[in-house]
């Protein structure tokens, strides 16, 4: 049986994990490929198979049992074992990755493993499912698939929709109206203009917000838990030098080293969700279907002599 460490990890700092579903054939792992080619970021990816995600070998740094260490300071290891071993892999490692990434199997629900985002050592930014257009308007699809997908989806806080561009105008609206049943609320993101439309490695990375109520939901406290949270009002609307200045300001405010701050922010352009993970600050547009009422800026930090940065 897994049993969760006695004492925090990383001095108490958390990485944001976000999970990957969707049914068998989806694209989860060219998604995951993709994200793995663009980012410049020290993440950590948890797959099914470490041999199914096509590396450059001249990216690979080190290899370790189900482990690949890449040399932009990625890592990627199985979950063969389950989530235990494959957390504890990341949880090894003397610095926290900027983001945790789990790649779940085609026939898991996350709505079922959304617990493990609470697991020492991280905190759950979101859910990611990936649907392919073909499979949403399959008629022909077994009654118990479909369901199982309908729960795959209602799990969703963003959908990247896959195999639009092999498919018929009708097809893809079909897909896209079968999505707003499934996962309302949930915006869509068409994988064959990521790039393009939102930036597929900034909505998987930033995903905290994305229904009402996200942008302030907190982790529980847990054992030698060393956080501190607390709120600091934002008057808005604010531009991007505002919002700089008032993150400048945040240390100060809370008396200790920041871990993670997020909140909705209103600005002349319109809503956009700040989050601060250590040094890195991501400013993210809230397309028309996240959008919520502003929110105070929520911090959780550490006191100044754990080292944290």
């Amino acid at each position: 049986m897994y049993r969760e460490p006695e004492f925090l990890p990383w001095d108490g700092r958390r990485a944001p994990l976000t999970f990957v579903g969707g049914y068998l054939g989806a694209g989860k792992t060219t998604a995951i490929n993709e994200i793995l080619s663009e980012t410049d970021r020290p993440i950590a990816v948890v797959v099914n198979d470490v041999g199914s995600v096509n590396i450059d070998a001249r990216l690979i740094r080190s290899r370790s049992g189900d482990a690949i260490e890449l040399t932009d300071g990625c890592v990627c290891c199985s979950s063969i074992d389950g989530f235990g071993a494959a957390f504890d892999t990341i949880r090894e490692r003397p610095e926290p990755p900027e983001h945790v990434i789990v790649e779940l199997s085609g026939v898991a629900e996350p709505g079922n493993v959304v617990p493990w985002g609470s697991s020492a050592g991280f905190v759950l930014d979101g859910v990611v499912v990936v649907a392919a257009v073909d499979q949403l308007v399959d008629d022909s699809m077994p009654g118990w698939i479909r369901a199982h997908l309908d729960a795959q989806l209602a799990a969703a806080d963003l959908v990247v929709l896959t195999k639009a561009d092999l498919a018929d105008a009708t097809s893809v609206a079909d897909a896209r109206e079968r999505l707003a049943l499934a996962a309302p609320g949930a915006p869509v993101v068409d994988a064959s203009r990521g790039r393009r439309e939102v930036g597929a490695l900034g909505r998987f990375l930033a995903l905290g917000g994305h229904r009402a109520g996200d942008a302030i939901r907190l982790p529980g406290p847990t054992l030698f838990d060393l956080h501190e949270t607390s709120t600091i009002p934002v008057d808005g609307p604010l531009d991007r030098a505002g919002i700089d200045a008032l993150l400048d300001e945040v240390p100060r405010h809370v008396g200790g080293r920041i871990a993670r701050a997020k909140g909705v922010i209103d600005t002349p352009d319109g809503l956009v969700l700040v989050q601060v993970v250590g040094p890195r600050r991501e400013v993210t547009a809230l397309l028309p279907s996240e959008h919520q009422a502003p929110t105070d800026l929520v911090v959780i930090s550490l006191p100044p002599d754990t080292g944290t940065t």
